[in-house]
């Protein structure tokens, strides 16, 4: 296995069961800062805008009882839908932009908005795009990151998902190939792309230079099958327990970690195992299996329990 130095372990909200700011079925963010430290993190992304406080001093604060540090944060945006979804954009990514300026944050990921309702699984919209929307989703990547970048000095990293306008490999290339390398790279989620039937190595040896980011996803193929065979929409797809723990599910993690290891660049592997809903017990031990097996891999920082107060 190549040297691994350079990849940076931290997980997210998400690998808790958080898709929202605030909602009955997640935990609440002081459980979640307290267990991603307890499971031996250093790194956490801030999840759904709102999520966790949303005051940088406050937030600076919460992160340093924990010894814990920020790699990025995560915003939706349907730029497909032009001008105006633009706009509302610029403003929403401003706002995070600023939080994570604050804290000492570089990256800013961009989630396309599903085409499905995340809560129900309906479909909100159709699921492939018009000439002109496709030409308004690159268009307005390019002003969206350009603006982040030049305002507040934070990196727009664009993060393919299923039930998206960018979800299978060859709509990944295209996308990549259509936006501007100054200012739009990827957040290559691993779980998203083997779910989509991609490559993600593939992705890694083609587009060396526009991977910037990582978000660390396993899928269990025998859920997959059923979700298939089915036609069942994300949301229920992950009620099913289609994304799982290493080294439990696809792709598998030492060839992918040693094409990034390749690149020859610092870059956040972030775990991000979807869970939502889950029972508030369930993420931690979970999470600490998880941080322990990335470590055994030779990714790092990880450390033991329990962590310096």
């Amino acid at each position: 296995m190549n040297d691994l130095s350079r990849l940076k372990l931290g997980t997210a909200p998400d690998s808790w069961g958080v898709w929202f700011p605030e909602d009955d079925h997640q935990v609440g963010w002081k459980q979640y800062l307290d267990e991603i430290a307890q499971a031996g993190y250093s790194w956490t992304e801030l999840g759904p805008s709102g999520f966790l406080p949303q005051d940088p001093n406050q937030l600076r604060e919460e992160l340093e009882k924990r010894q814990l540090q920020v790699s990025g944060g995560t915003v939706f945006a349907g730029l497909h839908r032009g001008k105006d979804a633009l706009k509302e954009a610029i403003e929403t990514f401003s706002r995070e932009a600023r939080l994570l300026q604050a804290v000492g944050a570089k990256y800013l990921v961009h989630l396309p908005e599903q085409y499905t309702d995340m809560h129900s699984g309906a479909a909100t919209e159709a699921a492939d795009l018009e000439t002109q929307q496709w030409n308004d989703l690159v268009t307005g990547s390019n002003e969206l990151a350009k603006v982040i970048l030049e305002d507040f000095g934070i990196e727009l990293v664009f993060h393919p998902h299923v039930d998206t306008h960018v979800d299978t490999q060859e709509r990944v290339e295209r996308y990549l190939q259509d936006t501007d390398p100054q200012f739009v790279n990827l957040c290559l989620d691993t779980g998203h792309i083997s779910y989509c039937d991609g490559d993600n190595v593939d992705i890694i040896r083609k587009f060396p230079e526009r991977v910037h980011y990582v978000h660390l996803k396993q899928v269990d193929p025998e859920v997959l099958k059923t979700v298939r065979a089915q036609n069942l929409p994300f949301s229920e797809a992950v009620r099913l327990g289609a994304m799982v723990e290493p080294p439990h599910g696809i792709p598998d993690m030492p060839p992918l970690l040693d094409a990034l290891a390749e690149l020859g660049t610092d870059i956040f592997t972030i775990v991000e195992q979807d869970l939502y809903p889950v029972a508030p017990h369930i993420p931690l031990p979970i999470g600490a299996r998880t941080a322990g097996y990335f470590s055994a891999c030779g990714l790092g920082p990880v450390r033991r329990w329990p962590y310096k107060n």
